[in-house]
């Protein structure tokens, strides 16, 4: 009875969703009327065009919303909830306003829009926290069994130990304890992990979670992915998957320029106060060049200089090489760690992104003797060079700074493998949200840190996997 109610329960997870996102959406399009209604009130729509008015703000609002994941109540942190549904209200906001100032002809006033934000923000957070708790007391952190293939695969247990409230992993097994020693043990729980587990074997197991109904999580291999981004052809009674590994089509590299052109021309300019100010900070500090310039590879392996606001010393590699920053790194200037933490010293990029040798969005152009060094590990690191460096891309949004290169390699084959126009400008506003995320700027010396409990937690596991 205990499986049943967990399954009806998981069955409601969607509904529930929807029905939350639709009130919160509803509410705030009423807030949104009432603004219009005292501060602007357009004789062209003073019968039926204020419903039409309501209705688009609505569907921006519900755009924007699933853009930036900020729905997700109890799946993120309420922090990277708030955090997207304010830059969601920010910009629905702002395209409303003009929107309105082009209905009238004329500027109107922004004071309304901007007491709306306000109210807007207060009922977001105020729904989102009372979401999150509904969401918690009505599910349960799932029961789970990682079932891990190699020392690597021990790891997610250490990521996932950081939502608790979620996940809850009560027990490991190695594939070596044999397949009908997994099998034995999976109905005791809620679900199962698959982390790192050769391929003949994670389907087995697969197959008997399906069969079964088990809920499966699974760490996916680079095969996977490149799968997953395969064309249907149905030609043929026989199902078949085409896999073409060319990267973007002609078509798309056009559109994804054109985008590219559009939006870094509009960020130069509304940056450049910025690029004065961290400038002249740089300058005052220690008298060395503003800009940092690095060689770094792009599309089809080809190299070309990088730009960066200065963030080290002079000459910082000098003495230490060609190696990645940890949190505390000595050769960071106090500028540096300003600029560091609030993504500054990336801004002129915008330049490289202008020139061509960059894009918006795409796979982070690593330097060739790192990525030689990755590629002597992991062959198919390559493979990131099929599009065009970017500024921001999936491994930057949904991993860290000190990331794996092998999970930095699967999240950007993830975006390769599933391009489209629409997905650029979900990952482009979702830059916008990790940008007050401290997370995402973590170290190299937390992933080390990771590593040595991972080790610790193989120790201390007992003979059954039970974590002691």
């Amino acid at each position: 009875m205990k499986k049943l109610s967990r399954g009806a329960y998981e069955d409601m997870k969607g509904f529930v969703r929807v029905a939350e996102t639709v009130l919160e959406i509803s509410l705030l399009t009423m807030l949104y009327y009432m603004a219009w209604m005292e501060g602007y009130t357009l004789a062209y729509f003073a019968y039926k065009g204020k419903y039409v008015l309501m209705g688009v703000y609505a569907v921006l609002l519900y755009v924007f919303f699933q853009n930036s994941d900020c729905t997700k109540f109890g799946q993120l942190h309420r922090i990277d909830l708030i955090i997207g549904q304010i830059i969601a209200l920010f910009l629905v906001n702002a395209i409303t306003y003009f929107q309105l100032c082009l209905i009238a002809n004329s500027m109107l006033s922004p004071a309304p829009m901007v007491m709306l934000t306000l109210g807007e923000i207060v009922l977001a957070i105020l729904l989102v926290l009372l979401y999150t708790s509904l969401y918690h007391k009505l599910y349960a952190p799932h029961e789970m069994l990682l079932i891990y293939g190699n020392r690597r695969g021990v790891s997610l247990k250490i990521k996932m130990d950081s939502r608790r409230d979620k996940y809850n992993i009560s027990k490991l097994i190695s594939i070596e304890e044999g397949f009908d020693a997994i099998c034995k043990a999976i109905p005791n729980f809620d679900a199962v992990i698959l982390s790192d587990v050769p391929a003949q074997v994670r389907n087995d197991i697969l197959k008997y979670c399906y069969r079964y109904r088990v809920r499966t999580y699974i760490s996916p291999k680079l095969t996977d992915i490149m799968i997953r981004g395969g064309k249907d052809i149905t030609l043929f009674d026989t199902p078949l998957l085409l896999v073409k590994g060319t990267g973007l089509t002609p078509a798309q590299r056009v559109a994804k320029r054109g985008l590219d052109i559009l939006l870094s021309s509009v960020a130069l300019l509304i940056s450049s106060p910025f690029f004065l100010a961290v400038a002249l900070a740089i300058k005052l500090e220690d008298g060395g060049p503003v800009f940092f310039k690095q060689k770094r590879l792009t599309r089809n392996g080809r190299e070309f200089e990088i730009l960066k606001f200065r963030s080290m010393i002079v000459d910082a590699e000098k003495y230490a090489g060609a190696v990645l920053a940890t949190d505390n790194d000595p050769r960071i200037t106090r500028t540096g760690r300003f600029i560091r933490a609030t993504r500054l010293d990336e801004l002129p990029q915008i330049l490289n992104i202008l020139k061509g040798d960059m894009s918006i969005v795409g796979p982070r152009p690593e330097r060739k003797v790192i990525a030689d060094e990755y590629c002597k590990e992991i062959p198919e690191f390559a493979y990131r060079l099929k599009v065009r460096g970017g500024l921001t891309g999936y491994a930057q949004i949904y991993g860290k700074y000190n990331t794996s290169a092998y999970d930095k390699l699967r999240l950007d084959l993830m975006y390769i493998e599933n391009y489209s126009f629409l997905l650029d400008i979900k990952l482009i506003i979702l830059t916008l949200r990790i940008l007050f995320s401290k997370e995402s700027t973590e170290g190299i010396d937390k992933a080390e840190e990771n590593q040595k409990r991972a080790e610790e937690l193989l120790r201390d596991m007992d003979q059954d996997g039970q974590i002691t």
